[in-house]
C-alpha cells in the first residue's frame, strides 16, 4: 500500500472514535442533576419557560429549532429511440427540514435556590 493510501486512516479512525464518544442530550443533561439550575443558564441561556409544580418544584425548559437544507438533484439520462437521441432530465427537489426540540429539567427549592433534580428525556430525534 503507497504512503498515499495510508493518509485516510488517522482520519477515519478519529472520526469512529468521535462517534463513539459523542454524548446524547440525555447523557449531558444527567450532569446537571445535584447542580443549580444556574449551571444550565450559564451554559444554554435562560431557559424558554418556567413552570411551577408546587410543593418548592418547578420545570425550566430549553427550546431549541433547527434547520436543515437538503439540496435537490438533477440527473440525466441518455436514450437511443428511433427517432434519434433523447435526454431525459429527472429533478428531486430541494427542501428545508425544521426541526423543534424541548429540554427540560426539573428543580426544586433549597437555601433560597433551585437546584436540578430530574430531567425529561428528549424526543429521539433531539438525542
Amino acid at each position: 500500500m503507497s504512503s498515499s493510501g495510508l493518509k485516510w486512516i488517522p482520519k477515519a479512525l478519529l472520526a469512529s472514535v468521535l462517534l463513539m464518544v459523542s454524548a446524547c442530550a440525555s447523557d449531558i443533561m444527567k450532569n446537571y442533576v445535584g447542580q443549580p439550575v444556574e449551571s444550565v443558564v450559564l451554559d444554554y441561556g435562560p431557559p424558554t419557560t418556567i413552570v411551577e409544580l408546587g410543593r418548592g418544584e418547578r420545570a425550566y425548559q430549553w427550546r431549541k429549532i433547527s434547520t436543515n437544507v437538503v439540496s435537490g438533484t438533477s440527473s440525466g439520462e441518455v436514450h437511443n429511440t428511433k427517432h434519434g437521441t433523447e435526454y431525459e432530465v429527472t429533478e428531486t427537489p430541494g427542501s428545508v427540514e425544521r426541526q423543534e426540540c424541548f429540554y427540560t429539567f426539573y428543580a426544586r427549592a433549597s437555601g433560597g435556590r433551585w437546584f436540578v433534580t430530574n430531567f425529561r428525556k428528549p424526543k429521539l430525534e433531539c438525542e
